[in-house]
Parts: structure tokens; sequence; C-alpha cells
């Protein structure tokens, strides 16, 4: 749900933003096109920018940061960047009807983060909200936020046991899905026709619950074994999908049928309701 929480709505509007030293910063070019209503937004934020710094608010101007945030094409791209206090004296400066619903709306996000932060169940609330919102089932959101409170487990356990980088993170993580489904991430990706999207939000409910059972496993055997390092982890990883992968061949055997689907969750479910309609 990363990606949920890097966009922002107003009005039904993307305001894309970044957490950034402990606090939300927003795209100034998104505001500024939601405000002015401009079809050239990028222009009037260059204009804007000038009166600013004729107007004598040259330190306004400083406080701008140039960030990465996520593009139409995915790819995160540097854009000027504005916490809450800065946007809410940028839009000062746009006459606009929508400046004194906008200012408020940005106050409530500013505080609905910090309060996440302090009660992390709000957090969970929000994103079973969103996904819902999305489409899919309360049963399905329910399995989905349990795999995200497994895999978050078994990380710390990686972070708490030498594991540092990315790099081996990705490693392990592919050791884990080979051997459960036979398949490493970007090929089991490429199995369903993603691309950048999460493969988790497009498993069905089996697919989520061998995933849940390598990575428990996995933490397991990290705490029996007690291990330590890059190798002994690998080890575990690898015998933790397989063990989950062993529970996948039982149930294709009796099933009859396979349990990785090219179909998403979700074209799965609108293709039900649409012929139950």
């Amino acid at each position: 749900m990363e990606n949920d929480r890097e966009v922002a709505l107003f009005e039904r509007k993307h305001v894309r933003r970044v957490w950034y030293k402990k606090e939300w910063w927003f795209s100034v070019i998104d505001v500024i096109s939601i405000l002015s209503e401009s079809s050239i937004p990028r222009r009037y934020w260059s204009d804007l920018k000038q009166k600013i710094v004729i107007e004598g608010h040259a330190q306004l101007y400083e406080n701008i940061v140039q960030l990465r945030v996520r593009s139409a094409d995915l790819k995160r791209r540097i854009t000027d960047c504005a916490n809450t206090s800065t946007m809410l004296r940028i839009i000062q400066s746009i006459p606009s009807p929508k400046a004194e619903p906008f200012k408020q709306w940005l106050a409530r996000i500013g505080k609905d983060r910090i309060d996440e932060i302090n009660d992390p169940e709000l957090a969970m609330a929000r994103m079973k909200d969103l996904y819902e919102k999305k489409g899919y089932s309360k049963e399905w959101i329910e399995k989905r936020s349990r795999g995200i409170a497994v895999r978050q487990e078994f990380t710390t356990e990686w972070k708490d046991r030498g594991i540092k980088n990315s790099q081996e993170f990705a490693i392990l993580t592919n050791e884990i899905m080979q051997g459960t489904f036979e398949m490493k991430v970007k090929e089991y990706k490429g199995f369903k026709g993603l691309e950048k999207e999460n493969l988790r939000d497009h498993m069905n409910d089996l697919e989520l619950i061998l995933t849940m059972l390598a990575e428990a496993t996995t933490t397991k055997l990290h705490q029996e074994r007690d291990s330590h390092g890059f190798h002994p982890i690998k080890t575990d990883a690898k015998e933790g999908g397989e063990i989950a992968g062993n529970t996948r061949k039982q149930i294709e055997k009796a099933s009859n049928s396979k349990v990785s689907s090219k179909q998403n969750y979700l074209k799965s479910q609108q293709k039900i309701k649409t012929k139950i309609g």
C-alpha cells in the first residue's frame, strides 16, 4: 500500500506526497494545478515563484525542497515540494475559491499521519479502507492484512540478524518465492502480466496463505536455529519456501488444479460479479 500512501486525494484529484524529515511534503505542481485550474501549471508556478521573490518572500522560496515523487510512468522524478506550513503560505498567493477547504484538508492530512505513527492500528484501518474502496472483499483484506504483519515480523528478524541492504532482502525473498511457487518475484509478476504493481495485491486467497506459510516458517527456523548472517538465513529461507511449496503441491494433487493463477484478484472478482449480475 505504500503507493497509495504516496498519493492523497482532494476532491478526487491526486496530490503526490513524500514522507520526509518526519512530515509530509507535497508536490507544489499538483496543488497549483488544483487551485489555479491552469492548463499549464508549471508555467503558473514559474511565474508565481518570481512573484514571491519580488514581493520580498525569498525565504518562502528557499523552503521549497526538490524531492523524488512518483510520476504517471511510475518512475520517481525530482519535483518541487513543500511541507504543510510552506504550502499554506503558497496557497495564500493563489486566488481560488478552493483555497480555504484545501487549507483544512492539508491540516487534516498532516494530523492523520501523526496519529498513525502514535497508533499503528489507525494505519491498518486506513489501509483496509483503501483496499475495500478498490473492490477487494473483506475476507481477502483480512488475509492481506495478516500477510503484511507476517512479512513485517520476519523482515525485522532479518534486520536483527545481520541483513542490511536491499539486495540481500531481494535475494532472500526470491529464495522463498522460488521454493513456494517455483518462480522468483520478477518471474511471478511476468506470469501474472504485472509490471510495477504489487504482486501480493494480485494474489488469490491460496497464494496469499502459502506466502504467509513460507514466511512464518522461515521466521520460526531463524528463531529455533538462532541464525545470523546472510548464508545461514538464506538456507532457512530456501527451506521455509520448500516447506510451503510441498504444501502447494499437495493441494494441487488433491484438487487436480494449479494454485498459481495468471488472473489478478480484482479482475477475477469483477468477472464473478458480472456473471452474477
